[in-house]
């Protein structure tokens, strides 16, 4: 039977940059059953000290392969060589941190003795490995999302599964070519290039144990439905980011912070800055500051090392943009800036003043390089605003007030809150992740490795205890 084939595009020129054998029922099956019996016979564990030796070499290999592995995530992915290049250096130390989580994977002393029925007892609870671990991870950042989704699996103690975003496998077959190198044994690693059908097979299976899933809330929260009983998850999807600016905000430091929150990456980012409400003293001034900040950015092809805004994943992407900013347009929305697009792939950075609360813009993640901000004179009334939409992931306030800035962030409904910083803000050690229709458990190297371990008791009753 002959294997169908995925076709990697560069997302700039739409040049074929590599055809991959695609992986079917028999390759999903072998992977499975060989993650869980490496799971089940306890004597293939591997000890913690090996599994750290392994991560430092893994560090090594990839320090000598930085400009490589830049080179395939810029081209697969689009995002412009100079933040690709902080993203190679940023899963480099993610599998640092996950290296040295491993000794901080302990369990705790639960206190006995508390009643006549508990004396004669010493009790403690042990970390061990969840199981099989399944990961299906996004395209916008091809390496570091891998890492978070591997690395920290092997880590803990899970054989792993992976199936990369269709768009950009190449950076995590690299990838697991250095794991292999680096030596982590057979199988405790596996890459997986997987149709919808074979990958909802794969997540379904009864076998295993840990679901991370990061991308479309659509397919993530209908793959949670279908999940066999006692298989745990956490699920990343988007959000549409708000930020609250009050009139003290500095505009030297805000300005450049809030350009590169929405921009970043041409806005493929679940925590990008999207809605800018600002008091309605200055939030026209803050608008036509960021136009003018937008319009200098360089848009174009990411391999460019002057690039600062590369391509969108997809050219149907390009059309859904520029079909949500002529919508805004329609609805009263004005564009101090951009609103069109360049080219098949690349949209203008694009500013919009005020569209109605109605247009798409303003209700769903926009996933691209544009920012809205709307102007208030209640703060109260922009942060139900900001709240209102179901999707709450990362959000920030702008002001130099303490007691305003701890009012906003104890009032916005997220699960991080930035003071003078934006909503892109994030480092691998910091716990990471949607509440409500934004996701489900917790990223971030440390707090994931927890997750995907679980705590076992152990009570022991002795006349000497």
């Amino acid at each position: 039977m002959s294997h169908k084939t995925l076709k990697v595009y560069s997302p700039f020129d739409q040049s074929l940059l590599e055809e991959i054998k695609m992986d079917g029922k028999k390759e999903v099956e072998d992977a499975l059953e060989k993650a869980y019996s490496l799971f089940q016979d306890r004597k293939k564990w591997i000890p913690s000290h090996q599994k750290t030796a392994i991560l430092e070499k893994v560090g090594d290999l990839m320090k000598s392969k930085i400009e490589e592995l830049t080179i395939t995530a810029t081209k697969e992915g689009g995002k412009p060589y100079q933040d690709s290049k902080v993203e190679i250096l940023r899963a480099i130390n993610g599998v640092k941190i996950a290296s040295e989580e491993i000794g901080r994977l302990t369990g705790h002393q639960i206190p006995m003795g508390l009643t006549q029925a508990s004396v004669n007892r010493l009790a403690f609870t042990m970390r061990e490995p969840i199981g099989v671990v399944v990961s299906i991870s996004a395209f916008n950042h091809p390496l570091n999302l891998i890492v978070h989704q591997t690395v920290t699996a092997f880590a803990a103690g899970c054989p792993v599964i992976i199936k990369p975003a269709s768009t950009t496998p190449m950076t995590c077959l690299a990838l697991v070519k250095i794991l292999e190198e680096a030596g982590v044994p057979e199988g405790w690693i596996q890459p997986l290039i997987l149709d919808n059908e074979n990958s909802e097979a794969l997540v379904t299976d009864s076998r295993v144990n840990y679901l991370s899933f990061i991308g479309s809330a659509k397919i993530g929260w209908f793959l949670k439905s279908k999940l066999s009983p006692g298989t745990r998850c956490a699920l990343e999807h988007g959000g549409a980011a708000p930020v609250i600016v009050e009139p003290d905000a500095d505009f030297i430091e805000m300005v450049p912070a809030l350009v590169k929150g929405g921009f970043y990456h041409a806005g493929q980012v679940c925590v990008s800055v999207q809605r800018i409400f600002a008091h309605e003293s200055i939030a026209r001034k803050l608008a036509e500051e960021m136009a003018k900040s937008a319009l200098k950015l360089i848009v174009g092809d990411p391999l460019d090392p002057k690039t600062e805004v590369g391509p969108l994943i997809l050219p149907k992407e390009v059309d859904r943009i520029e079909e949500w900013v002529n919508e805004a347009i329609k609805q009263g929305g004005e564009i101090l800036c951009g609103g069109k697009r360049i080219s098949e792939t690349c949209f203008e950075p694009t500013v919009v003043w005020n569209p109605s609360q109605e247009a798409k813009v303003s209700k769903e993640e926009i996933f691209g390089p544009v920012v809205c901000i709307y102007p208030y004179s209640d703060r109260d009334e922009a942060i139900n605003l900001a709240n209102s939409l179901p999707y709450h992931f990362q959000a920030a306030v702008f002001t130099k007030d303490l007691d305003i800035a701890f009012d906003t962030v104890q009032k916005l409904n997220a699960n991080a809150v930035m003071v003078n910083d934006h909503t892109a803000f994030r480092v691998d050690w910091m716990p990471f992740g949607g509440r409500d229709a934004s996701g489900e458990g917790m990223g971030g190297i440390p707090y994931s490795m927890k997750e995907m371990t679980r705590e076992k008791l152990m009570v022991v009753k002795s006349k000497y205890l």
